[in-house]
């Protein structure tokens, strides 16, 4: 077994490139798939499902190889969340396996759930559901109770790095990766430019400037690359810990909001209950929570996506039965004969019943 493993990760090292683009294909096929055949939502959600495994497999190989590897470096600089997240899974080995199956829980539930429609009644189905976010809000207060600070999502890191720039296990070379020493002789002239005897115009940062011409080019050009207080911070402490009660009242509240949506959905999915529940623990959360500084960009960026996330209300309940769903029909029905806005029209229309359906689509 290890053998196959071991087999299997020198594949990848030596494919990473052809294998990613095969993934981002797969992927993008996932959105065409509901609608074409008998149970394609559930293909497509198995397909998408094993794909982001996948790729939680392969991202912990290749940051394992980069990691290993003290001649590589990144040609983007490491986002902050994927500095802040690294930095707990390697210092903490609870919160690197909390990470990790609050995530594989994430690309699976909705597949569970097609499973469960299928085969258990609903009644079952929903006990399962709210099971679900029993463990998720266990894992969630694990990882809050390890770091005393806000949760990000997703809580582990993620490949903000080109695989293709990953040295290769050995001296071999291989068609998708860089030769792993630089050549001794220097690189031979292309033919097509071996008589070519016009000198190339300077940068514009090194020809000399014009009357007309000010500092502003060059400050342009060095403010993004200075080093902000959260470059020099340590990893860890990118985001502030939780100081006071209500902060950490904020916290907790934003962790049960979903639990609490999904055990007033299963008793009675139509009423207005769940929605405004979940709704005013979501403002009350968004006012107890701290102002993050200027200086917290991940702190902020969080926040932000928090906020962002309240636009799926639109898709929950009956917001999505009295108002959303009709606008998006009478839209699709417009556009049906239009060249290339009927086809995404179309495609529309064999969305909005899986948001009837299945609760994982939109849930929070």
């Amino acid at each position: 077994m290890s053998s196959s493993v071991a087999r299997y990760e020198a594949f990848l090292i030596n494919n990473v490139s052809t294998i990613s683009t095969l993934e981002s294909s797969l992927r993008s096929i996932t959105w065409f798939l509901p609608g074409r055949f008998k149970d394609a939502e559930l293909a497509s959600e198995a397909l998408s499902a094993s794909l982001n495994v996948m790729s939680l497999y392969h991202d912990t190989l290749l940051a394992k190889i980069a990691q290993s590897d003290p001649k590589y470096r990144p040609l983007i600089p490491t986002s902050f969340h994927t500095r802040y997240t690294r930095a707990w899974s390697d210092k903490n080995y609870r919160y690197k396996w909390a990470a990790r199956a609050l995530e594989l829980i994430r690309f699976t539930e909705l597949v569970i759930e097609m499973g469960l429609r299928r085969k258990v009644s609903t009644r079952n189905k929903w006990r399962a559901i709210v099971l679900l976010e029993v463990l998720k809000a266990f894992l969630r207060f694990v990882l809050l109770r390890i770091t005393r600070r806000p949760l990000l999502t997703p809580s582990i890191p993620e490949r903000d790095f080109d695989p293709a720039s990953l040295p290769p296990p050995s001296n071999t070379s291989s068609p998708t990766l860089a030769p792993s020493s630089p050549s001794s002789s220097p690189p031979a002239t292309p033919d097509h430019i071996k008589n070519n005897h016009v000198r190339l115009p300077p940068h514009p940062l090194l020809a000399p400037p014009s009357p007309a011409s000010s500092d502003s080019s060059v400050e342009d050009y060095l403010l993004p690359k200075a080093l902000t207080t959260s470059s020099v911070k340590p990893s860890t402490s990118l985001v502030r810990t939780l100081s006071s009660p209500l902060e950490w009242l904020s916290e907790i509240i934003y962790v049960l909001r979903p639990l609490v949506y999904a055990t007033l959905s299963a008793t009675n999915k139509d009423s207005n209950r769940p929605l405004i529940t979940a709704l005013a623990m979501e403002m009350i959360s968004r006012n107890l929570r701290r102002t993050a500084p200027a200086a917290s960009a991940l702190e902020r960026a969080e926040y932000a996506r928090r906020d962002r996330d309240m636009l799926w209300y639109l898709l929950r309940g009956p917001i999505w039965q009295e108002y959303t769903r009709p606008k998006i029909e009478a839209f699709a029905d417009k556009v049906a004969h239009a060249p290339l806005l009927g086809l995404f029209g179309a495609l529309l229309k064999d969305w909005m019943p899986l948001i009837d359906e299945y609760y994982y689509y939109t849930s929070p």
